[in-house]
């Protein structure tokens, strides 16, 4: 079924797809990052993904790339078995990369759209609250990207990024 939809996808909108990769697990899309939003509501509204369950980042040497997992978690017979079905965004601009959100179309992004800007400093234009959630503010770096430099930091080098604590 969801073969079916990356047909669909392909014929309304054309422009947006960027190509279908061949000998993936799940059906996969690759979309262009400005149409993401229109073709994730359309995926919602008109084929009934109605579920993200899942969304990562990726790193790349030369592009960040986001990946959507989408049901549909509908009771109607002919919604109910689709799915998986997996969205690709690549993102070029690893200067300053950016996506628009798409926490307001599937609540189970807000969460998820957080942890990826605080792990790869992805951000997410229009995220109602964007902020890093494991690692505090100022802290240096993205832990997952590939330029990460991973060693133990001293205590004198990350207190001066730590938030001071109310005085009570």
């Amino acid at each position: 079924m969801s073969e079916e939809v990356l047909q669909l996808l392909k014929e309304k909108f054309p422009e947006a797809v960027v190509e279908i990769p061949e000998g993936t697990k799940d059906p996969t899309a690759v979309i262009r990052r400005e149409n993401i939003r229109e073709v994730a509501l359309f995926l919602r509204d008109e084929i009934g993904f109605n579920y993200l369950s899942f969304m990562a980042g990726v790193d790349y040497p030369e592009r960040f790339e986001v990946v959507y997992y989408l049901y549909s978690m509908g009771r109607e017979p002919q919604r109910s078995n689709l799915g998986p079905l997996a969205l690709k965004v690549y993102v070029e601009d690893k200067a300053n990369p950016s996506l628009p959100t798409v926490s307001d179309i599937w609540p189970s992004a807000f969460q998820q759209e957080q942890e990826i800007y605080d792990m790869f400093g992805i951000t997410f234009e229009g995220h109602p609250d964007l902020r890093r959630i494991f690692m505090w503010e100022g802290f240096p770096g993205w832990p997952l990207r590939k330029d990460f430099e991973n060693r133990t930091f001293t205590f004198q080098e990350l207190e001066p990024t730590r938030p001071k604590p109310p005085y009570w």
